[in-house]
């Protein structure tokens, strides 16, 4: 379904907020581009102080259609085994985002990537950059 090849990855998410705006991002050696996804979703979440109404914006399939189309609702009713019965890859980061969930009124929202989305591609050159500096 996703692919699982181990790279140099990074990941990138811009925080806004009113007029304010925070750029944050990451990097580590020898990890997948799923994890990179979740990893940019929960580091975002986890800088917000207090229960809100959130909307993620972001080009991985692989997080936003886990809760739109309820992939993560059935992980969980199957213990954590996919419609296949195999065990739920990055388990510990979907239970994470999930508590997340329960904390913030959230929507996730898919947008094309390496498109004309500033922002998408703002946070590419963050995970880019990121990568580039543990080289």
């Amino acid at each position: 379904m996703f692919s699982e090849t181990l790279v140099h990855g990074g990941w990138g998410a811009i925080l806004m907020y009113a007029d304010h705006k925070k750029e944050i991002s990451g990097a580590q050696k020898n990890t997948t581009n799923n994890i990179m996804e979740l990893t940019a979703v929960i580091e975002a979440l986890k800088l917000i102080k207090f229960p809100c109404s959130i909307e993620i914006y972001s080009d991985s399939a692989y997080v936003v259609n886990a809760f739109l189309q309820g992939w993560i609702e059935n992980w969980i009713k199957k213990n954590w085994k996919t419609a296949d019965g195999n065990l739920v890859k990055n388990k510990e980061l979907w239970e994470t985002l999930y508590q997340f969930t329960k904390i913030h009124e959230i929507q996730f929202k898919k947008v094309k990537g390496h498109s004309d989305n500033a922002f998408n591609n703002r946070c590419d050159e963050l995970a880019r950059k990121a990568i580039q500096d543990i080289l």
